[in-house]
């Protein structure tokens, strides 16, 4: 299929926001249960956040995989419709997805905001890339 570059770092991109939902689940699981904590004491978010501390990062991080990335699934839908790839895309959308893994893995483990900080502008510039390398096919054609 000619289009199958562009579709794989997406399918990695759905991974991740899987594989991050698999640990928030069993980070919160295993909080609720080490703190003998009633999950009907927590139905709202705010008091998630309030007794459960150690699931936050996990919980923060798949909140951030609805937040940037929405511009990537909506950059490579556009390739796709548009018949547009190239290896600077494809290239653009690995490094992208690859940044993405980084900061998931940074913020749910050890979390220190500089690194994940950097990751994080670093994937922006990317997903930046990714849309001029669009918006110029577009202009041209």
């Amino acid at each position: 299929m000619f289009y199958k570059p562009l579709l794989l770092p997406l399918l990695f991109q759905v991974l991740l926001t899987f594989v991050v939902l698999h640990h928030m689940y069993f980070r919160r699981i295993a909080e609720l249960k080490d703190k003998r904590i009633d999950p009907q004491s927590v139905p709202t978010r705010q008091k998630f956040r309030e007794s459960l501390t150690d699931s936050a990062n996990s919980a923060d991080n798949f909140s951030n995989l609805f937040e940037m990335p929405v511009l990537f699934y909506a950059a490579i839908a556009l390739a796709l419709i548009l018949m547009l790839q190239d290896s600077v895309l494809v290239t653009l959308a690995w490094m992208y997805v690859l940044l993405r893994a980084v900061h998931s893995y940074i913020h749910t483990t050890y979390n220190t905001v500089i690194h994940r900080f950097y990751t994080f502008a670093a994937s922006c510039l990317v997903l930046l890339g990714i849309w001029v390398r669009l918006g110029w096919y577009i202009i041209i054609s």
